[in-house]
């Protein structure tokens, strides 16, 4: 399953309406460490499969939401349950430190 793009438009139904998990990357094209990680959450979205949905969101081509979540700072992970916010993640990490998190994020939800 690969990563699914959301837009200001969709983010409701996308994230805040789904059934399950949502991680949301707000990235921007030019943003290095946010391509950095990308193939990174292709992988994981894969590894998850129907666990968590992994969706991407630019900033530039969307900015009410990145401001609406208080985003300050990209590469920024988000992940909601539920429709609410569960935590949240601000800079470039390995594979292995974002499944890690995303880990402890979805043990906790499930608590």
């Amino acid at each position: 399953m690969a990563t699914k793009p959301v837009t200001d438009a969709s983010f409701d139904a996308d994230v805040i309406n789904a059934s399950g998990p949502v991680l949301v990357d707000f990235w921007a094209e030019w943003c290095g460490p946010c391509k950095q990680i990308g193939p990174a959450l292709e992988e994981l979205s894969a590894d998850y499969g129907d666990r968590l949905t992994i969706t991407k969101i630019n900033i530039d081509e969307n900015p009410l939401t990145p401001g609406k979540y208080g985003v300050r700072g990209i590469p920024t992970l988000m992940i909601f349950h539920d429709g609410e916010l569960a935590s949240t993640h601000v800079g470039a990490k390995p594979k292995g430190q974002l499944q890690a998190w995303i880990d402890s994020v979805l043990k906790e939800a499930a608590a």
